[in-house]
């Protein structure tokens, strides 16, 4: 695999060269495919952690942007197609390879790729599930349910998806009506970085800024859903992290999202948080977001986090190790 130069914008749907984190790509056999990629040693929202651990959500946008490669550099897919996600996952199984050094990180992404409900030329249906390594440490495994669909059928699915749905004042209103937590209560640094709201009733809401160049870097019709999975990290960490005090917090082991429905963006979305029973006895803590707007649930975000354990000496944080098993749903 090649690190020395980010692929062409336009291959990964991103505006801006500097969020573009695949740098090459090689296919070793039919439907399976090793993506490079260079994760910064720092950014402006997916920054390490005060234990200089990656983002975990680093791993979902870089599945993302290596999924709409693959499909535009690989597999015919016409550049003009939309992509429009169904689900997403990934699960850390190292985090001490995600720390940041000296150097940025130079991720390999062992990719296998698998047509799904696939109707070409109009619909392609795909799903990819890698497994990830860090200077060939391997270190999570993560995946990605999508389909392409051109102009005319995207209309189409986003027209269907808008009925029923009124545009009107009272809802745009209840938007505003939410009060920005601020950044530190979230994990973030920046202010304009929290996209977690909550009402006077104490109802949490996601928060959207289509000035963010991040989270919006070009525009678009609907909320995106690594903001939504943005807004469900923020409610995990605030809600996890007061439940454990422990001085050194928690860390996000792994995620999983399922995106039913479009979020449209002229509306309120409504975060609602339960926590689940563990599927065995360990310190996993277990949280489900259902992102609903309107009365329609737009997505739902499963999240496990873990204690992170201070060494007696100083040094680098530990990580629990238990974990609900590799077939437990996240």
């Amino acid at each position: 695999m090649k690190f020395l130069q980010p692929v062409s914008r336009q291959l990964v749907h991103r505006a801006a060269v500097a969020e573009v984190f695949i740098t090459d790509a090689l296919q070793v056999s039919e439907g399976r495919f090793l993506v490079g990629a260079q994760w910064p040693r720092d950014h402006a929202l997916y920054y390490p952690d005060a234990q200089g651990v990656s983002d975990p959500l680093l791993l979902t946008e870089t599945v993302r942007q290596a999924v709409v490669y693959l499909a535009h550099e690989y597999c015919g897919i016409p550049l003009g197609h939309r992509f429009v996600g169904s689900d997403t996952h990934f699960e850390i199984t190292d985090h001490e390879a995600l720390v940041v050094g000296g150097t940025p990180l130079h991720v390999t992404l062992d990719a296998r790729w698998s047509w799904v409900a696939n109707r070409p030329p109009r619909r392609f249906g795909m799903q990819v599930e890698a497994v990830v390594s860090v200077a060939g440490r391997e270190c999570a495994r993560a995946g990605l349910s999508v389909c392409a669909v051109d102009e005319k059928l995207y209309r189409r699915l986003r027209w269907r998806g808008a009925q029923g749905q009124g545009r009107d004042g009272a809802a745009r209103v209840g938007h505003l009506a939410a009060t920005r937590l601020p950044a530190a209560d979230v994990g973030r640094l920046r202010a304009k970085d929290s996209v977690l709201g909550r009402t006077e009733a104490g109802e949490w809401r996601l928060l959207v800024d289509l000035h963010h160049a991040v989270l919006f870097d070009h525009p678009g019709d609907h909320i995106p859903l690594m903001v939504t999975l943005e807004g469900a990290r923020q409610l995990g960490h605030r809600l996890v992290h007061r439940r454990h005090g422990a001085p050194a917090g928690a860390v996000l082991r792994a995620v999983r999202v399922d995106c039913p429905a479009f979020a449209g963006l002229d509306e309120p979305v409504r975060l609602c948080a339960e926590l689940q029973p563990p599927a065995s006895a360990s310190d996993v803590t277990r949280l489900r977001v259902t992102a609903v707007q309107r009365e329609d649930t737009v997505a739902t975000v499963t999240m496990e986090w873990l204690p992170r354990v201070l060494p007696a000496a100083p040094g680098k944080a530990a990580f629990s190790r238990d974990t609900v098993g590799s077939g437990a749903a996240v």
